[in-house]
Order: structure tokens, then C-alpha cells, then sequence
């Protein structure tokens, strides 16, 4: 069915003003100023309310997390809803501490079986440690030869969680990512999860100065885990590299900061909003350990406290199209998902209409409703009818 929104103020993710967004086969087929001259349509009179991007989370646990202290500790999988009702149309999947009991394999999988269920998902071949968990035995060919794979990672470094690499072994991965992408025309990065470690940034910051590889294979995540890492990272952005915070519950007592928080710092010193980006951890487990590396009490990633930060933005007087950058436009750019992230003709029919305070109303993915005036249209197959609002 084709579907009409008329009269939609367009942020895509840049203020075009008023259009008339036609759509059809998944995709935007017109973007106009003029109503299109047809009546084989649904119209829905979007009354000058916001039409912007779906969001991407670049890094979530879409076979679960955790298990950092025992088999029990294991995190479920987020459901379909999860993603939708939090504004998700795209994710990226990756394997954390335990790619043992769970590898790529099941990654590959739980990706394939939300694209099934209407959700655009890739995932990373590998896990914390190396040498890395793969399908076919090498990461370049996982990247190659298979659909959803689109780089490595998340690789721990500065964590006492990590399998320790070395910079020789940190660089062969590296390359290995960064020629896949050359061939097969995917992302190729090198995903990093950050640790707490006194190393911080150390490895990526010796790899850029000993080799010929682009800065922006290297991609690493939680900078905003400690101040310090923050601001070693917005030197990292300043070499070309993309960064990525984590949208996750911060305490006042917490050496943490605030996704939004430290996206507006970025900014304020200076860095380019389009190097910086925001993600879930969806499904991870959020740990804390004591001195002994034992964990002491555990929260859980989840796919709202995206949507959180957007509008935690919007609060601090981020310009709406500068707070949609991190969520749409950045991690499309860095990861090579072409019509994803932006509201282009031809490009995929991923959008969010948001009401006047900034809340989603409605969801398209790839053409189809998954939210529909805040009403849930779609779930996944195994989902009872309260199993969407745990984590919203």
C-alpha cells in the first residue's frame, strides 16, 4: 500500500520545512513540496508535527549479554518492541564478555530472525577476546561472504575482562576488518569496547602511529565510562576516528557521565557532532566489580535509554537536528548503511513522528507501521501483550 504523510515537518536529519512524504515498497518514493497526484493511497495528515530519521543503535546485545558472574547472570534477549517502541528501525549486534556459550553463530542468527520480524539488523563478527570468534574461521571472510556481518567487535581493551592484546595483534585485526570492507563494501571497522583500565585509549592512539590504517576503522564505545576517556576521545574524533557513548542510567556517585551530557561537552570543545555517536548496549549487563574483579551488583542495558538521551538533548537546548546526529546520520555515515539515517527519496521508509514534547507517536520500519499513535501494531513472535513496556 502506498502511504501518504502530508503536511510533515521534516527533519532528515536536517530542517527541510514542510513535505509530503509518499511511500511505498519499503521505501520514500517522493519527498515533494506538492501533494502527489494520486489516490491509490493511505493518507495521514501529519498537521505540521516533526517527521525525523528512525534511529540506529550501533551497539546492543540482540542475543543478550552478561553472565559475568555465573550462568544465571546471562542476559534474555530484547524483544522486537524493545527496538520499535523505542524509535530503534536499525541495530547492530554484538557478542560481550561471553562468546563462549554464545558466538557468531547465534549472533548471525538472532539478526536474520529480527530482519524476519521487520527490524533492519546487522551484527559484528567476534567478541571481547582474540583470537576471534568467527563463522567461517577468518574475520575477513565472515565480513565478506556473510549479509548481516559488517565489521569486528566489540574487542575489550583496558579491561580486565579482555583477552589483553598486544599492538601487533590489535593491528592484524585491524587490517583484517578494514581490507573486508574495501571488498565487500561494508563498514570494515574495528569495534573497541573500553574498559576502565589506566591504558584507556593507549593501543588506538600507537596503532594510528605506526600504520597506514584510516583512522575511522577504529570505532570505540563507553567513552563515556570516565571523564578521562571522554577526553581522550574527543582527541581520537579530532584524527578522524568515530566515537560512540553509551546511553546508560548514571548515579550521582557515578565517575560516569551522561550520554547527552557528554555529547554536549564534545561539543562544547569543539568536536565534530558528525564523528560522535550514541548507543544502547541493549541487552547488555551493566556490571560493577570491586577490587578483586569480582561483580558486585549488575543493571541491564536497554534500547529506551536511547531515546532518553535524544530527549535529554532537546532539554539542554541541543537544536533538534544536531540531537538526531548521534542516532541517525553519524552511525549510517560510519557504517555504511546507505538509506538509513536520513529522510532521502529512494531511501529506506525508517521514520519517527514525534509529538510536541519530543515523544514518538509512530514508528515506520521499512514502510510499515510498527507504532501507530502510541499503539503497538507489531510485536515479535514470542512476545505477550506486556512484555513491550518492561523496558520502555
Amino acid at each position: 500500500m502506498l502511504i501518504l504523510l502530508k503536511n510533515a515537518q521534516v527533519f532528515a536529519p536536517e530542517n527541510i520545512g514542510i513535505r509530503h512524504l509518499l511511500c511505498g515498497g519499503g521505501r520514500v518514493l517522493s519527498l515533494s513540496k506538492d501533494l502527489p497526484n494520486t489516490s491509490a493511497m493511505l493518507t495521514i495528515d501529519c498537521e505540521g508535527r516533526r517527521v525525523v530519521p528512525g534511529f540506529i543503535d550501533s551497539h546492543a546485545h540482540i542475543t543478550g549479554g552478561g553472565g559475568e558472574a555465573g550462568f544465571a547472570t546471562r542476559v534474555p534477549a530484547p524483544f522486537l518492541s524493545h527496538y520499535t517502541c523505542a524509535g530503534v528501525t536499525t541495530v547492530v549486534g554484538v557478542l560481550g564478555t561471553d562468546d563462549t556459550t554464545r558466538d557468531t553463530r547465534s549472533l548471525v542468527a538472532s539478526a536474520y530472525a529480527l530482519r524476519e520480524e521487520g527490524l533492519g539488523a546487522f551484527c559484528h563478527t567476534g567478541g571481547y577476546h582474540l583470537p576471534a570468534v568467527t563463522l567461517t574461521g577468518r574475520v575477513k571472510d565472515d565480513i565478506v561472504f556473510i549479509d548481516p556481518v559488517i565489521g569486528v567487535g566489540e574487542v575489550a581493551i583496558s579491561d580486565h575482562r579482555s583477552s589483553q592484546p598486544t599492538l601487533d595483534e590489535l593491528l592484524r585485526l585491524a587490517s583484517e576488518a578494514h581490507v573486508a570492507g574495501l571488498i565487500s563494501g561494508k563498514a570494515g571497522i574495528l569495534h573497541l569496547h573500553l574498559g576502565d583500565g589506566e591504558r584507556g585509549l593507549t593501543l588506538i592512539r600507537e596503532s594510528l602511529a605506526v600504520s597506514e590504517l584510516p583512522p575511522r576503522v577504529f570505532n570505540p564505545t563507553h567513552i563515556n565510562r570516565q571523564p578521562a576517556l571522554l577526553e581522550e576521545s574527543i582527541g581520537l574524533a579530532s584524527l578522524g576516528s568515530y566515537v560512540d557513548a553509551t546511553a546508560f542510567p548514571v548515579d550521582e556517585a557515578d565517575d560516569a557521565i551522561a550520554a547527552d551530557v557528554a555529547f554536549v561537552q564534545y561539543l562544547d570543545a569543539g568536536g565534530d557532532p558528525g564523528r560522535f555517536s550514541i548507543s544502547s548496549d541493549g541487552g547488555g549487563c551493566l556490571p560493577v566489580f570491586d577490587d578483586a574483579g569480582r561483580m558486585t551488583h549488575m543493571d541491564v542495558g536497554r534500547p529506551a535509554e536511547l531515546t532518553l538521551a535524544f530527549q535529554q538533548l532537546l532539554t539542554q537546548g541541543v537544536p533538534l537536528e544536531t540531537a538526531l546526529r548521534p542516532v541517525t546520520s553519524t552511525p549510517a555515515d560510519l557504517l555504511r548503511l546507505n538509506g538509513r539515517g536520513r529522510i532521502v527519496e529512494g531511501g529506506r521508509a525508517d521514520l519517527l513522528v514525534l509529538d510536541d514534547n519530543h515523544q514518538i507517536s509512530d514508528v515506520m520500519v521499512n514502510g510499515e507501521w510498527h507504532l501507530r499513535d502510541t499503539r503497538l501494531c507489531k510485536r515479535g513472535r514470542f512476545e505477550t501483550d506486556t512484555d513491550n513496556t518492561q523496558p520502555v
